[in-house]
């Protein structure tokens, strides 16, 4: 049984989607990378006695995907990508937890396939108006094939238009539970 980190008590944490932020990293056209987020996420973090003991679950709107180009962003939402209106979220709930990494189940585009999530547990603390809180960071690299996402385009100079590695970044701030 593994300590939890200190400063993270026991109970069910709940997601501050205002100082949190899910993104990801694709590369285009073979000479740069195009970087997104998702505006509407939710998650709990649900804490017990020991390291092994906690659970992350965590949602995705698929239609707040936002990468400041309004085209792209209809395009990641339609039938050639996401599919937003067929497959609406995107979701993770954890299977196991060691001290460095999250594994867990990823659902996307109507898939799902087991990840592992690294992870820094980066402190806990009151802030300025009482809530306790305590935030993490996680990366974990997936295959878009995997998960049925396979629409591209061919360059002339050879290779192709979008990568298939997608490199998903979080950055999560969790609320303490509140006493009853």
């Amino acid at each position: 049984m593994t300590a939890l980190p200190e400063g993270l008590t026991q109970g069910t944490w709940n997601l501050d989607p205002a100082h949190s932020e899910v993104g990801f990293t694709v590369r285009h056209a073979g000479i740069s990378k195009v970087r997104g987020s998702f505006g509407e996420v939710s998650a709990t973090l649900e804490v017990g006695e020991s390291l092994e003991d906690l659970k992350f679950t965590a949602t995705v709107a698929i239609a707040s995907v936002d990468t400041g180009n309004a085209d792209r962003d209809n395009h990641l939402r339609s039938g050639d990508f996401f599919e937003a209106e067929t497959y609406p979220e995107m979701t993770f709930t954890t299977t196991s937890v060691d001290s460095k990494a999250i594994t867990g189940d990823l659902t996307l585009h109507g898939v799902t396939r087991q990840v592992e999530l690294d992870y820094d547990f980066e402190g806990a603390i009151t802030d300025p108006f009482g809530v306790y809180r305590a935030g993490f960071t996680g990366s974990t690299s997936i295959s878009r094939k995997d998960f049925g996402l396979t629409w591209n385009a061919a360059l002339a100079a050879g290779g192709v238009l979008v990568g298939d590695e997608v490199k998903i970044s979080i950055e999560a701030e969790f609320a303490a539970p509140t006493a009853a």
